[in-house]
Order: C-alpha cells, then structure tokens, then sequence
C-alpha cells in the first residue's frame, strides 16, 4: 500500500470533515503522519476542534504545526482564535493579542499574502483604547513602527498599506509627514517593484501540493526548479536591504519550499550549507539535525551532516553519526565501514583506524571493498606497502572469486613493479574463475602482457583468454579466430587508436557481432569500462 497516495489522503481529508471530531481525530492523525507540512490538513482538524469550542486542544493543535508550517491561511487561523479567546479579557487580553500578532508577523511578515495580516493588525492597534496623552503618543508611535515595516515588505498589499500610511501620518501631522513620506517613499518604491518581480516567480509555483517523496514526474521537477529559482532570487537580495533582513526572507522561503519538497535531500543540504556558509554554525547543525528526522533513510545527508560537524572539530558528533550508520544498515554496511575506518583515520591515528578494521572483517556483512580501501589507505597514506600486502593476502582467503578484488590487488602489486606476483595472482584467479565471470581479468591480464611482458607473451595471454572465453559462446570456431580487431585492441594506448576514425567505424560494424558472442568488450567502451571499473571500486 502506498502511504504517500494523494488521492486517497484527499478522500481521506473529505470524510474526516464530515465526521465529529472525536472520529475524526484518528484519521486527522493519520493524515498527519505522513504530511507533516500539510498545512491545509493542520487547518481541517484545528478548525473542528475550534468548531467544538475545545481550546485546550486547539493549542495543542497549533503548537504542533505552527513552526514548521508558515502558510498565512492557517497562521490566520491562529490568530482569529487568539482574537477569539481574548475578546473578554480587557487589557490583558488584547496584550496577549498583541503579542499573538507579533508572533505571526515574525514568522509570517515576509509572505506575499500577508498584506492583510499586517493591515489587521494595525486596524487592532488603532482600536485599543486609550485614556491618557502618553498612551495616546505611544499608540500612534506602535502604528507608525508597524506602518513602515509593513511597506518595505513587497506583498500584495504594499500600495494599499502606502495609501494608508500617507493618511496616517497626515492625520497626525502634515509638517511632519512630509519628512517621513519622502524618506519611505523611495523603500516603498523598491518594495514595490520587488513584489512585481516576486510574483513572477510565486506563480509558478502549486500551493496545493502536498510532500511526497520524489517521483520523478514532470510536474515535480517543474515545482523543484520553480523552488530554486525562487531562492536564487530572494538570495539576490533585489531589494538591497540589510543582510540581517535578506537572510529572513532566504530562510522563511527554504522553510516555506521544505512544506512542499520536505522529501528532497538536495534541498535540505543547501539550506544547511546556505547557513553554514554565511557563518551560522548552529543553525545549519539543526537544519542537517532536522534533515536526518525527516529523511532518516538517508545516508548521504547522514554523511554531510559528520562532514558539517567534522569541519567545525565537533568529532565526537560527527563520531556518533558515523556509527549510527553502522548500526542502521546492519546488512549493508562496507561503504559505512570504509569511510569510519577514513574519518577514524583523520581524527583518532593509525591505530584506531587499524583496529576498527580488524573488527569490521570478523563481520558476515564485511565485503572486498572493505580490504581494497583499508589496504588502499596504508599504501598512500601511511605509506606501508608491506601492510597493504598483508591485508590483500588476507583477503584473497575470503574473496579470491570475486573479480573486483582481484583486479583491484593486480593494480597494487603493479604499482610495485612486482611483476612475478601479478602474473602468479591472474594464474590462481582464472584457475578458479568460471569463464563467464573472468572476463574482465582475463581482459586486465592481457593489458598487464601489453606492458610488461614481452610480445610472446602478450600472444600467448590472448590466445588463452580466446580459448577459456569461447567455451561461453555457441561460436566457439569464428571466436577463436585472429582478427584486426585483436591487433586495435593491443596497440591502442588510452584514447589513441593505430587506425583512422573511418576504419574504426568499418571494423566495429564488420567485427563486434563476432566479438559479442563471446561477450568481449567493444573497443568503444574500453575506457569507460576501465574508468567506471576503477571508480566503482574506489567507490
């Protein structure tokens, strides 16, 4: 069954609106579960529970939902039912109303829709009464402080709220307002055109989507790339305000596209990298601490996230995260154990990572990879050939079927010029190898002859390597057979081939059909295969 259909939440959303809340709770629940940002679905149950006059869970409703959902349709919400339960509590009570509204705007204030919040809330503070001058000259100052916050902010309602703050500040005093109008003027102006230019960007984008995890559907990555242009652009700062205040906008909009996209690690690891890089350590750690609650089936947020703390000399926290890797992919775990054995490399010594890797090998789970890189590692970083012998010795007990590993101790033992134990290492190989699966060292052996042996040798190992493959192949007489072919493949040397490009072309048309049957590799892909055979092993 899959959880993540939006259909049937849909259904789901429609019955539980019917329901009495004691019924629909569950299923409210449920819903939630799986689209935690689904701020219209936060909205459908806190409105029942509004709707039954129980505030004591509508609290508890908002409390849940408020933070990680900034939508200005439930964040009105909130804020009619804070008007509500304070309508008949006097002073006090339009305090806390006060208060609410400050709140909203704080997390809210940067939306393109919140035009209307900011001209409710200074229609509230017109309305609270007052009895003294001071009251009075302290109310009309509030008025003014949220009037020219509200303009430099471009929402839909910034030129209305202009209109207003001209006529409030008239009303006050003509000598007065005409230093404060031209001195916002322009910043309202700027606002303005911004919003213009905002708006181009918002409209692209579906505020009915819920977070999914990707699919890869047209309409999905269409809303990816209108996310990201519409960072790029806050990230521009186009209304060259304060980097204080640019930064607000740049993490209300990652907050309000991580609703939408909450399933997409790319965004989460660019928003904390985004904090990171303008020198706010802590809240990139508990972006990437966030990221890997949302996401915890993925490792490679897992492994930015030790990268993240590592860089900043938190070892012990990135420590934690590396073995939380391990104890969670219990079947899977080489590439877990190779890069600990790495990170205990770089912080703890030699020994730590030497003993960690004694331990990692006794495991069932343990493959090859896990011997190349630890060998690897003593090879070039502690530069001690000996030990990575030892180690490839060793593994050659567990993995001498594997092909990979094979190749991998070939191209140690090359680096060594130890000649004598390449060819004696290929020899017990293919002794053991069923053909089929010694097609790629039978194919390094013959490259290893074009190197370092002599050209009876290098014939000699061709021969061979025909006679062992063609018993895979119905063609065994055509594929025994000495073609071109043979001598391109011996005396080409990286991307240099000792033929033209038209006669390339004619023998790869006349001859791979024969090759194929024997499931040897075109000439074309000959350096892919070694690249994608060498990266696949280093990981």
């Amino acid at each position: 069954m899959d959880i993540y259909n939006i259909e049937a939440a849909e259904i789901l959303a429609n019955e539980a609106q019917l329901l009495p809340i004691g019924e629909a709770a569950p299923i409210y629940e449920k819903l939630l579960a799986t689209f935690p940002t689904a701020a219209k679905y936060w909205k459908q149950y806190v409105e029942a529970y509004m709707a039954a006059k129980d505030d004591e869970a509508t609290k508890q409703i908002f409390s849940r939902c408020l933070l990680s959902c900034l939508q200005i349709n439930l964040w009105r919400c909130y804020i009619n039912f804070i008007r509500r339960v304070n309508d008949k509590r006097g002073s006090e009570g339009l305090e806390e109303t006060k208060k609410a509204f400050d709140f909203m705007l704080n997390y809210v204030g940067n939306d393109v829709a919140s035009g209307p919040v900011w001209m409710d809330y200074i229609a509230f503070l017109k309305s609270m009464p007052v009895v003294t001058p001071q009251e009075e000259s302290h109310r009309m100052t509030t008025v003014r402080k949220v009037y020219q916050k509200a303009i430099l902010v471009p929402t839909n309602h910034v030129e209305q709220l202009w209109k207003d703050y001209e006529n409030f500040e008239n009303s006050v005093s003509r000598t007065l307002a005409k230093g404060l109008l031209s001195e916002y003027q322009p910043k309202f102006n700027s606002a303005k055109a911004v919003y213009r230019e905002r708006k181009k960007y918002i409209d692209d984008i579906d505020w009915n989507m819920l977070a999914v995890p990707p699919t890869g559907s047209y309409k999905e990555e269409q809303q990816c790339m209108a996310w990201k242009r519409l960072l790029a652009f806050e990230k521009g700062n186009p209304q060259r305000i304060d980097a204080t205040t640019a930064n607000r906008r740049v993490t209300f909009t990652y907050e309000q596209c991580l609703m939408y996209l909450y399933h997409h690690p790319d965004i989460w690891y660019v928003y904390g990298m985004w904090h990171a890089k303008n020198g706010s350590m802590d809240s990139a750690i508990k972006i990437f601490q966030r990221a890997v609650k949302a996401l915890p089936d993925s490792e490679v947020l897992k492994y930015a996230f030790a990268e993240l703390e590592e860089s900043r000399g938190a070892i012990q926290p990135a420590k934690t995260i590396y073995e939380s890797l391990i104890a969670e992919n219990a079947s899977m775990t080489s590439l877990a154990h190779i890069q600990f054995i790495r990170f205990l490399r770089r912080t703890e010594g030699i020994e730590a990572a030497r003993k960690y890797f004694l331990d990692a090998r006794k495991l069932p789970s343990c493959t090859y990879h896990v011997y190349v890189a630890y060998a690897t590692m003593a090879f070039c970083l502690d530069k001690d050939a000996k030990v990575a012998q030892s180690v490839f010795e060793a593994g050659l007990k567990r993995f001498m079927h594997e092909p990979g590993y094979i190749l991998e101790y070939a191209d140690f033992l090359c680096r060594l010029n130890d000649d004598r134990n390449v060819r004696a290492l290929f020899e017990r190989a293919l002794s053991l190898l069923p053909p089929e699966e010694s097609i790629e060292v039978w194919k390094r052996f013959a490259q290893f002859e074009q190197t370092y042996g002599d050209l009876s040798s290098m014939l000699k190992v061709e021969q061979r390597r025909k006679e062992a493959l063609s018993r895979t192949s119905e063609d065994a007489l055509s594929a025994l057979e000495n073609t071109l072919y043979d001598v391109v493949s011996r005396y080409s040397y990286m991307d240099l081939w000792p033929c033209s490009t038209k006669e390339l072309d004619y023998l790869s048309r006349h001859e791979v059909c024969t090759i194929s049957h024997v499931h040897l590799p075109c000439i074309f892909s000959k350096s892919y295969l070694d690249v994608t055979i060498k990266y696949q092993a280093q990981f």
